[in-house]
């Protein structure tokens, strides 16, 4: 098992050759490799084993076809398709196209039907629990403003963490229905107890609170939360959960029932690999009352789909997701989820050990997946971290992003995927060191 000790002496041996711009090759699936093949898990059943088999993930890597233009370090923001999810993406689109109207009235009720089943099995919900939208923020807009639960006086509540556009949601509830606001600072660093404390602290400090919004797989620096502890303060006060899973899916293992929230929304175009647009709302059954029906719907009150309205499908999107789904399947969501750990760990773990370089996000198992953030000690102004993506992209071929909203200042977002490399992880430590020794007072 690679010790941090060995992590800080292999990016330490980084010549300074590899700090110079560099964009990766082409990666291309040779067109004799079959895919399913190439996906085959080595025998090793350990995941975190099977995580450290470069030849086994380059064959996963070879599946994507990544741009020659820079080396992405921002996989968060949506998942490539991978090539046989790609290639089917666009065997649906032919389809829809030369078919119109006949196939999207016959046949496609069923398909979508299938994708439903599909997305509900692997989330380990009934089918009648989840509804598609276009991405997580839509469903969690529609959960948040369709809440019928808080009257005025009451208080809404969410954490500098959570994803602006879910703050300003919870914001305007607030404003509609007469209710107040209450926000809780994450500590830094970040800890169980801590985090448990803070939220205990604020709950208690708001005795009125109805509605609590939280984040399991955090946006801008990457922290798990520990939703089902969180979660079971607030019900034990009568508080009830929205929470925010858009990162959570096809990163980090993760089962709804076991949440502990009643409301979520999720994306199944960035962990899962699907086409961009593609989202799921999931209300608990026996909670549709709770969520009013989408702008004046007449459906019935006892499904999901009366409680948001996306307009005409995408037919060829809904298509790709089973095929989304069957390329992870293959894979193996554990092994997934081992390998984005090996790669965050890969680059986290030494820079943790960079002066003046701050690591956001702890170390902990459980407590972080693929994401990670940074900052530049004592330097978190938006200008500051700002600079810092903008030098790792023009000077050293390093694509990350700035983040904000934190209570203690900005930072920079590191998200490795699968078509990553320990190599990618590495550069990005030896630019780091680079980085850090340039800043004043280093």
């Amino acid at each position: 098992m690679t010790t941090r000790r060995d992590f800080v002496r292999h990016a330490a041996l980084v010549s300074a050759a590899s700090l110079a711009v560099r964009a990766p090759e082409l990666r291309q699936l040779p067109s004799d490799l079959d895919p399913s093949a190439a996906l085959r898990a080595p025998e090793e059943s350990d995941p975190l084993l099977i995580a450290q088999d470069e030849t086994y993930w380059a064959k996963v890597a070879a599946q994507y076809r990544v741009t020659d233009r820079t080396t992405n370090l921002e996989g968060g923001f949506f998942g490539m398709m991978a090539t046989p999810v790609l290639e089917a993406y666009h065997r649906h689109i032919d389809r829809v196209n030369r078919e119109s109207s006949y196939f999207a009235r016959r046949e496609y009720p069923a398909l979508f039907a299938n994708a439903r089943a599909r997305v509900a099995q692997a989330l380990g919900v009934e089918p009648s629990e989840i509804a598609f939208s276009r991405g997580a923020t839509e469903s969690l807009q529609s959960l948040i403003g369709q809440y019928n639960r808080v009257n005025p006086g009451d208080t809404v509540m969410y954490a500098d963490l959570d994803y602006n556009a879910m703050q300003f949601a919870m914001n305007a509830l607030a404003a509609r229905r007469g209710a107040t606001v209450a926000k809780v600072d994450f500590p830094e660093p970040a800890s169980v107890p801590a985090i448990l404390q803070a939220y205990t602290a604020a709950l208690d400090a708001h005795p009125r609170t109805k509605l609590l919004l939280l984040t399991h797989c955090n946006n801008k620096t990457g922290l798990i939360h520990p939703v089902r502890a969180i979660a079971d303060l607030a019900r034990a006060r009568g508080v009830e959960v929205v929470l925010d899973a858009a990162h959570s899916f096809g990163q980090v293992p993760i089962e709804l029932s076991e949440l502990g929230a009643d409301f979520v929304g999720l994306n199944l175009h960035k962990w899962i690999g699907a086409p961009v647009g593609a989202g799921v709302m999931y209300i608990r059954s026996g909670r549709l009352d709770a969520i009013d029906r989408a702008h004046g719907d007449e459906g019935s009150l006892d499904r999901i789909d009366s409680r948001i309205h996306t307009g005409t499908t995408d037919f060829a999107t809904v298509l790709t997701i089973p095929d989304a789904l069957d390329f992870q399947a293959t894979i193996g969501f554990a092994n997934k989820s081992a390998r984005l750990r090996f790669l965050r760990d890969r680059w986290a773990v030494p820079a943790r050990a960079i002066a003046g370089v701050d690591i956001l996000t702890p170390d902990e198992p459980g407590l972080v997946g693929a994401i990670t953030a940074f900052r530049l000690h004592g330097r978190g102004t938006r200008e500051a971290n700002q600079a810092v993506a903008r030098t790792l992209l023009e000077e050293f071929g390093l694509f990350t992003v700035w983040r904000n909203g934190l209570a203690k200042g900005d930072c920079v977002r590191v998200t490795p995927a699968l078509y990553n490399t320990p190599a990618d992880c590495d550069r990005l430590v030896a630019a780091l060191r680079v980085i850090a020794d340039r800043a004043p007072g280093a």
